[in-house]
C-alpha cells in the first residue's frame, strides 16, 4: 500500500517532481521546495534590498503566493529560474514603493521647510496645518519624537539615534511607520496642498 503524498519523503525528488506534487496540493512537496530555496532566495533579496525585514517579507510573500496559486502554475523554465525571476520582480516592486515613499517624504519635508506657504488661501493653509499637527501629536510618543526630530529639526538618522539612545534601524522604522500612519489619515490633504501650489 502506497503512502499518501504528504507522508512521502521528497528530499531526493527533482524540482519537476516536487512541482507536480505541489500543484496537486502536497504540503510535504511544497515544504521541501520552501526549505530548499528559502535561504538562497533570502540572501539574494537581501543583497538587492539591503534590508533584512524587507528581504524576509519579499521571500515570504513569494512562497505564500506560490502556494496560493499552485494549481495554476505553468513553468516554461526551471523552478529555480522561475523563483529568481519572480523574486526579482517583487524586489522591483519594493523599489517602486520606495520611490513613492521618498516622493511623499519630499512633499512633507517641503511642507515643513516652507513653513506653510500656500499663497492662494492662508486660512485653509492654517486649517491644514492644524489637522496635520494634530495627527502628528496623536502618534505614539516615541514615534512622534523621532518624526519631529527628523522633519522639524532636520536631524539625520544617526543624530536622532544618538540623541534618543536607539539604533539607526529603529529610527528608520519609526519614521517609516509614522509616514504610513499619517499617509492613511491625511494623504488627501497633501494632495490638496500640492494642487493648490
Amino acid at each position: 500500500m502506497s503512502k499518501p503524498a504528504d507522508e512521502v519523503n521528497f528530499s531526493q525528488a527533482s524540482d519537476a517532481a516536487l512541482l507536480i506534487q505541489t500543484k496537486q496540493g502536497s504540503r510535504a512537496a511544497f515544504s521541501t521546495i520552501y526549505h530548499k530555496y528559502w535561504g538562497p532566495m533570502y540572501v539574494h533579496a537581501y543583497k538587492m534590498l539591503g534590508d533584512e525585514d524587507e528581504a524576509k517579507d519579499v521571500v515570504q510573500e513569494l512562497f505564500t503566493s506560490i502556494w496560493a496559486q499552485r494549481a495554476e502554475l505553468e513553468l516554461v523554465t526551471s523552478l529555480k529560474a522561475y523563483l529568481y525571476t519572480a523574486l526579482r520582480n517583487r524586489v522591483l516592486n519594493v523599489f517602486d514603493k520606495r520611490k513613492v515613499r521618498e516622493s511623499y517624504l519630499e512633499a512633507m519635508a517641503i511642507y515643513f521647510d516652507e513653513n506653510h506657504q500656500v499663497v492662494e488661501d492662508n486660512l485653509r493653509e492654517k486649517e491644514l496645518a492644524c489637522i496635520i499637527d494634530k495627527e502628528i501629536a496623536n502618534l505614539p510618543e516615541k514615534m512622534r519624537n523621532v518624526f519631529e526630530l527628523s522633519r522639524k529639526q532636520n536631524l539625520s538618522h544617526k543624530e536622532i539615534a544618538s540623541e534618543l539612545q536607539i539604533s539607526d534601524k529603529t529610527v528608520k522604522k519609526q519614521i517609516n511607520n509614522a509616514i504610513r500612519i499619517l499617509k492613511l489619515k491625511i494623504s488627501y490633504l497633501f494632495f490638496l496642498l500640492i494642487f493648490m501650489r
